[in-house]
């Protein structure tokens, strides 16, 4: 005779009615499934919210780069765009919406002039430790420039749109180029921390121009020209380079010259980039903004021989960038008969006592480079 649901099993004691039994299993299986479909609900709701989410922003960046790229503002648009195209993969923000020709007319309407002329080593006159006398060093003013006579002084420099530090080395026979072991497309530069420490040096920052594709280059291969300790390490002999760097009498050398005219005057320690900004106390010429905003790296030599090295942060909330007449303009205010732009970006920053004060932009590991001037330690 079948079982109905009135009926009952009698197992150890305990009465099961079937009818009760499947009426649980059931309520299980519903609970199961509709719990089951609750979650693929709530996540195929959230992926919808990140999906529209993500749509409105490019939408709204998108809105954002064609208002200031076409925009009314020919003063934003101009540095905007002198900004991106300076940057290893930036220009595509500026690309997306104007063509070649124009963002040239821009970049031409917003630069530094070059110059035609050479440092002239005789307006510089370095001044010794021998030529300082002991009412020179107790002076107050000595004091407060250099309280632990390391021989360096570091200064804030702000402006509207940046924030960086310029130190001051007062003896420049100190300052040199230090490089990564070796020069390769495929391995990797070192980071300015190591070069610095490789080095046995107090201080250092980035130094000259290297292959750096969209921005993910590994800092291995320098361009232009580079000598170190007096050596030619890089560079045609009969090619003109860009020549930012020292002579054996310890002179800072701003200008154009081929690799062998650089070692024919005498010149120990140097690299690339550009462009000059102070050659023989003459600022040079710049139109419209002059470039764009953008972290930068300097280095000047006053009248005395003391060496200036700046860097300026850039592309955060509290620091934007510096133009090229920013760091003009800083140059000059600190003393400089000559001063050269250095490798600026992503590679920016500066060393000091073991610690980076300046800090690079990068989002990802340390930057690595090939390349950066360095202060020695000071002798007793």
């Amino acid at each position: 005779m079948p079982i109905n649901a009135k009926c009952g099993i009698n197992y150890k004691g305990y009465t099961y009615y079937l009818g009760k039994v499947e009426s649980i299993m059931a309520k299980k299986k519903k609970l199961k499934g509709t719990k089951g479909k609750r979650i693929a609900r709530y996540i195929g709701r959230f992926f919808l919210w990140l999906f529209s989410t993500l749509i409105l922003l490019f939408i709204g960046l998108y809105f954002m780069l064609l208002y200031i790229n076409k925009g009314p503002s020919p003063y934003v648009r101009d540095l905007f765009v002198a900004s991106v195209m300076e940057s290893s993969a930036g220009g595509v923000l500026s690309q997306m919406f104007l063509s070649n020709e124009e963002i040239a007319a821009i970049q031409a309407q917003n630069n530094t002039e070059d110059f035609a002329e050479v440092t002239d080593t005789t307006l510089i006159t370095i001044v010794t430790n021998e030529d300082v006398s002991e009412n020179d060093v107790s002076d107050n003013s000595v004091e407060e420039a250099d309280p632990d006579h390391d021989g360096i002084e570091l200064h804030e420099v702000r402006g509207p749109m940046y924030y960086g530090m310029i130190m001051i080395v007062y003896d420049p026979s100190r300052v040199r180029v230090a490089v990564t072991d070796t020069f390769s497309y495929d391995g990797g530069g070192t980071t300015l921390m190591d070069l610095v420490a490789q080095n046995d040096c107090v201080a250092g920052i980035n130094g000259g121009k290297y292959d750096d594709e969209i921005g993910l280059g590994t800092g291995g291969m320098p361009e232009g020209i580079v000598v170190s300790n007096g050596e030619l390490l890089m560079g045609d002999p009969d090619t003109v380079y860009g020549v930012y760097g020292f002579t054996n009498d310890n002179v800072l050398v701003v200008g154009n010259m081929t690799a062998s005219a650089a070692m024919g005057m005498g010149i120990r320690d140097a690299v690339s980039f550009g462009p000059a900004l102070i050659v023989n106390g003459v600022p040079a010429n710049y139109s419209g903004v002059g470039s764009g905003l953008n972290p930068r790296t300097a280095i000047g030599q006053r009248a005395d021989g003391a060496v200036l090295l700046l860097v300026i942060e850039g592309r955060q909330t509290s620091s934007m960038g510096a133009s090229m007449s920013d760091l003009i303009d800083i140059m000059i205010e600190y003393g400089a008969v000559n001063a050269a732009n250095l490798d600026g970006g992503m590679s920016s920053s500066m060393i000091y006592n073991g610690e980076e004060i300046i800090t690079n932009c990068t989002l990802r590991y340390p930057r690595r480079i090939p390349t950066a001037f360095v202060v020695e330690r000071r002798e007793e």
